[in-house]
């Protein structure tokens, strides 16, 4: 590829790319390759549809391109045949043959392999009629499903690059941050900072700048940054392209977790690429203006998504958080003012400097605007990636998106923010999502992260789990986080054995408070929110557990045991079948006999039985 020596040059090989895509007029298939498709067979399926068009000398003909998530990870691996928008879920490799026979050669739609919606049993075509996505504004997300990432040429044919030709010859620094805190928005990692305010703040300070892309995702269910980094990594270095133009900035860095290593080869990719033609370097587009980014890979630390915590292991050191007296946008990265925002953040910049402030900021609520991607995950049927404006109901992301919960099971409560988010149960299921919103019923908007929970979910072992999560991840450096996760932690697993006594909830209230109040990080700070939530709102299970030593889920092994109800039971022996201890026996028609001796209390016949005749004691 030839470096482009100045603006006209850009706008030249952009046009040229959209010819040529004019010219061949091809038909486009839109093939998954994201870490979720990818699990489920991607590969193979390309291989086998490569083969396929070749055996009909189709090559020509067809376009493939392998793209990042699609978002609706339930369904992988997922193939979109454009420009018709036909969309096949859960391809296998033994499916291709139809396809090609069908689909492309004959403009038919296989009936066999379309969609068919939970709800209404009917089976839908096109990927813009599906509710999973009809019913989003995938404003940031919207271009994983249609370009190759691995292409700098592909994200240039969708208009990649027109904002940073915007700012560098069209717009001061000043009209850059202007326009930025003319739209609303605020920080997607998980505060909420309004993001021109930190920008402003940094540029005025003196020294050498940095900008930084937190990459360092660390949530349980959460995977919305991995996924644009996979599938659209020049918005990314576009944003930064933007902010570092806005403060005067030379060198940027992306922190990005070790784990995820398609996200880590397509970003390598997307910075070489760029460096190559000229839109990262020396002298961008002949402006005077010098920038350029470097990888860092994080070893998987949760802290390290605190911004203090980050810098620290940026720079060789142990990835501990400092007090934040002084701000990072002062003295952050080696001693230097330095601008941290996550992938999502620098994803919506270049969507701002194109459309404009006033188009972005009509999305969302007065004070969250835009988009928010979520990734929905638990105990809902249609599991993936969710970008909704802000002020979205959770009873549209669950039930209208989502699909609802499996098996017609009741929703109980869903968890956001992240493993230090709160419960929030089924009576404010109308609450619109931004950030305050989610803050006065004591959760917070995290990074994205959405879990849903069912009838059968224990809301003690809920806190259990993500204190246990936090105890490990705790960088141990402060005694409030250290020791007040740890106590907790013991407080919460005794109930759930059985061992709880009166005064443990307050006790747990009393020391999540001094947690909040006194820990370093947002790690401590937050670290008590599951706990608070659910004793917030589902005390009496908490009560249940220690005064009665009963668990109402059935979750915690100590405290119930599995009957078989005679009146319901049909004596089908799917259950007997099942069991892998033998602890059920019964002749076919008749009333089970269920040994609770020999019961593990594994819950697969709970599950298995349509007659609800297993129940909890």
């Amino acid at each position: 590829m030839l470096k482009l020596k100045n603006r006209e040059a850009l706008n030249n090989f952009r046009n040229n790319i959209l010819s040529k895509h004019q010219e061949k007029d091809k038909k486009l298939i839109s093939l998954c390759a994201g870490s979720g498709c990818g699990a489920y067979g991607t590969e193979k399926v390309y291989q086998t549809l490569t083969e396929e068009l070749a055996k009909h000398n189709l090559q020509d003909e067809v376009e493939i391109k392998l793209t990042g998530c699609h978002g609706f990870c339930e369904k992988g691996p997922i193939m979109v045949i454009h420009p018709e928008g036909i969309f096949y879920p859960q391809v296998k490799e033994t499916h291709i043959p139809n396809i090609v026979e069908k689909t492309i050669k004959n403009g038919e739609i296989d009936k066999s392999l379309a969609f068919k919606d939970h709800i209404t049993k009917k089976k839908i075509f096109h990927e813009e009629d599906i509710p999973f996505y009809k019913l989003q504004q995938r404003i940031i997300f919207g271009n994983n499903g249609m370009i190759d990432p691995t292409s700098i040429k592909d994200y240039i044919s969708v208009d990649g690059y027109t904002a940073l030709d915007k700012v560098l010859f069209e717009m001061t620094p000043d009209e850059i941050i202007d326009e930025i805190r003319k739209s609303g928005l605020r920080g997607r990692g998980g505060g909420g900072f309004p993001t021109a305010v930190k920008w402003d703040s940094c540029r005025k300070h003196e020294g050498e700048r940095y900008v930084i892309c937190n990459a360092d995702e660390g949530d349980p269910g959460a995977y919305m940054d991995r996924s644009l980094l996979e599938g659209n990594p020049h918005s990314i270095l576009e944003g930064m392209l933007i902010a570092a133009r806005a403060i005067g900035s030379n060198q940027g860095y992306i922190y990005v977790r070790h784990e995820y290593p398609l996200a880590v080869k397509n970003i390598e990719t997307a910075i070489n690429q760029a460096r190559e033609i000229g839109l990262l370097g020396k002298n961008i587009l002949h402006s005077d203006f010098d920038f350029d980014i470097h990888i860092s890979r994080g070893g998987g630390a949760f802290v390290c998504g605190e911004s203090t915590a980050l810098m620290a292991s940026l720079e060789g050191n142990p990835g501990r958080p400092r007090a934040k007296y002084v701000h990072t946008v002062e003295k952050g990265f080696r001693q230097s003012p330095s601008l941290l925002n996550n992938v999502e953040t620098w994803t919506n910049v270049p969507v701002i400097i194109n459309k404009g402030a006033d188009w972005y900021s009509r999305i969302g609520t007065e004070k969250s605007k835009g988009t928010k991607i979520f990734s929905l995950v638990g105990k809902v049927v249609n599991t993936g990636l969710v970008e909704v404006p802000m002020g979205t109901s959770l009873r549209t992301i669950i039930f209208d998106i989502g699909g609802g919960i499996p098996k017609k099971k009741e929703f109980k409560a869903v968890q956001t923010g992240g493993p230090s988010g709160g419960c929030i149960p089924k009576e404010f299921l109308d609450l619109g999502v931004d950030f305050d919103e989610l803050a006065k019923v004591g959760s917070i908007m995290g990074s994205g992260g959405m879990i849903v929970m069912d009838q059968d979910t224990c809301m003690v072992d809920v806190a259990r789990y993500f204190l246990d999560f936090l105890k490990e991840e705790s960088c141990g450096q402060c005694n409030p986080c250290r020791e007040g996760i740890k106590q907790m932690l013991a407080i919460l697993t005794d109930i759930c054995k059985g061992n709880g006594k009166e005064g443990d909830i307050e006790l747990l209230e009393e020391i999540g408070g001094m947690l909040q109040k006194f820990s370093l990080c947002g790690l401590g700070t937050s670290a008590p929110n599951p706990v608070l939530s659910t004793i917030r709102y589902f005390r009496e299970e908490y009560e249940a557990h220690i005064r009665d030593k009963k668990c109402p889920a059935g979750v915690c092994k100590p405290l119930f045991h599995y009957e078989i109800d005679p009146k319901a039971c049909k004596g089908c022996q799917a259950c007997a079948k099942k069991c892998p201890e033998k602890a059920i026996t019964g002749e076919k028609k008749k009333t089970h006999i269920l040994d609770r001796q020999k019961c593990i209390k594994c819950g697969i016949c709970y599950d298995i039985c349509k007659f609800n005749a297993i129940i909890i004691r």
